[in-house]
C-alpha cells in the first residue's frame, strides 16, 4: 500500500555556483529549464572548466523524486515511476531514493540507455537555472510504469515537465483514467515557466477535466491563467481543480479551494519564514508540494499544510542542493504540526 504514486523525470543534478556575467555567457534563461542534447551539455561543461567553475555538489534529482524524497523524510510512503539507464549514474540515483524510503521498479531501468543529468547553475542570489539533457528519461513510455503501484496508492503526483514528452502522453491518459477507477486524487506540479509557456497543452491533458491539487509558484500561475494578480491567478486555477496552491518566494503563498462547483472559494494566505540568506532555491517548489501533499495525506488542514511545506522549503534555500537530510524534516514537521 502506497500514500502515492509519482511519475517524473529521472536526473542527476550537478551543481555549480556563478555570477551573473558568467551566466549571461551560457545564454540560458535565468531561472528557467531548458532542454539540451548531449553535445550542448558537454559545450556548457566545457565552458565551465575554462571559467574554471569547479561543481559544488552533486546529487539525485528530478523534480517529482525530490517531492517523494521530502514526502518519504516526512514518513510517507511514496512509489516513484521513471526511466533510468543500466548505468552508474541510474545505479546511484535510485540508490538514493531506496535510502529514503521512495519503491522504485525494475521497470524503471532501461538496458542500453543515458541516465539523464541536469546541470544547475545558481548564481549570488540564490536563484536556480537549469539546462537539462534528459538521456533515457526522454524516452519515458507505458512500459517504464507499473500501473499496479497505483492501484494500491491513493494520490498520482504528476510531474509538469513531463508535459515536454509527447512519448509519456499515452500512459498519463491511462495513469488518470485508472486514478479515476481507484478513487486516487490527482495532484500535479507545473514546475517551470518553461512548461507553461512551451507545454501548455500537455498540461491541459495531465490536468483532464479537473484534478485535486495542483501546485505552481506565481510566475507559472500569472502566465497559465493570463492573470496580472497571484489570488486572481489562484482563484482562476479553480476551473482546473479544487486546490490550488500557488507559492511567491519571500511574499509567502496562497492556498484557493472550492471542494464542489457550489461551494464558496476559500483562500488561505500563509506567510514564508524570513531567510536572511538564500543560498540555493534548487528544490524549493518540490520540497514545498512534498510537505504539502504529506500534511494533506495526514488529514492536516490546508493553512497547517502550507506552514510545514513553508518551513521546510525555507530550510531548503538556505543550503546547496535540492534535499535535507531525512531527520531535519522529521524534525521540522514535530515543531510545525505539534504547535
Amino acid at each position: 500500500m502506497y500514500d502515492v504514486m509519482a511519475i517524473g523525470n529521472a536526473l542527476v543534478d550537478h551543481e555549480y555556483v556563478l555570477s551573473d556575467a558568467a551566466l549571461e555567457e551560457t545564454e540560458l534563461t535565468k531561472g528557467n529549464m531548458t532542454l539540451a542534447g548531449i553535445e550542448e551539455q558537454q559545450q556548457l561543461l566545457a565552458y565551465f572548466k575554462l571559467a574554471e567553475i569547479e561543481p559544488s555538489k552533486q546529487a539525485g534529482g528530478g523534480s517529482a523524486a525530490n517531492t517523494m524524497f521530502t514526502f518519504a523524510s516526512l514518513g510517507g510512503k511514496p512509489f516513484y515511476a521513471c526511466r533510468v539507464g543500466d548505468d552508474d549514474q541510474g545505479a546511484f540515483y535510485l540508490r538514493d531514493l531506496h535510502e529514503a524510503g521512495v519503491a522504485t521498479s525494475d521497470k524503471s531501468i532501461h538496458a542500453d540507455g543515458v541516465t539523464g543529468s541536469c546541470v544547475v547553475a545558481v548564481t549570488e542570489d540564490g536563484e536556480r537555472t537549469m539546462q537539462t539533457y534528459l538521456g533515457t528519461s526522454s524516452e519515458i513510455a507505458a512500459d517504464n510504469v507499473d500501473f499496479d503501484a497505483l492501484t494500491q496508492a491513493d494520490w498520482l503526483y504528476i510531474e509538469g515537465y513531463l508535459a515536454m514528452s509527447e512519448s509519456i502522453q499515452p500512459a498519463m491518459t491511462q495513469l488518470r483514467q485508472q486514478a479515476g477507477i481507484h478513487n486516487a486524487k490527482i495532484a500535479v506540479s507545473f514546475a517551470d515557466p518553461a512548461v507553461v509557456k512551451f507545454a501548455k497543452d500537455g498540461l491541459l491533458n495531465m490536468l483532464g477535466n479537473k484534478v485535486a491539487v495542483i501546485f505552481c509558484n506565481s510566475e507559472e500561475a500569472k502566465l497559465f491563467t493570463d492573470k496580472k494578480q497571484v489570488k486572481a491567478a489562484a482563484r482562476a486555477l479553480l476551473e482546473y481543480c479544487q486546490i490550488a496552491v500557488v507559492t511567491d518566494g519571500a511574499n509567502g503563498a496562497v492556498i484557493a479551494h472550492q471542494p464542489n462547483d457550489e461551494a464558496e472559494v476559500e483562500v488561505h494566505d500563509v506567510a514564508t519564514p524570513a531567510v536572511a540568506n538564500v543560498i540555493d532555491t534548487n528544490g524549493a517548489g518540490d520540497n514545498y508540494a512534498g510537505a504539502f501533499l504529506y500534511a494533506l495525506s495526514q488529514q492536516y488542514s490546508l493553512p497547517e499544510c502550507g506552514r510545514l511545506a513553508s518551513e521546510i522549503s525555507a530550510q531548503v534555500i538556505q543550503q546547496f542542493g535540492p534535499r535535507l537530510a531525512s531527520q531535519d524534516y522529521r524534525d521540522i514537521a514535530q515543531r510545525v504540526l505539534s504547535a
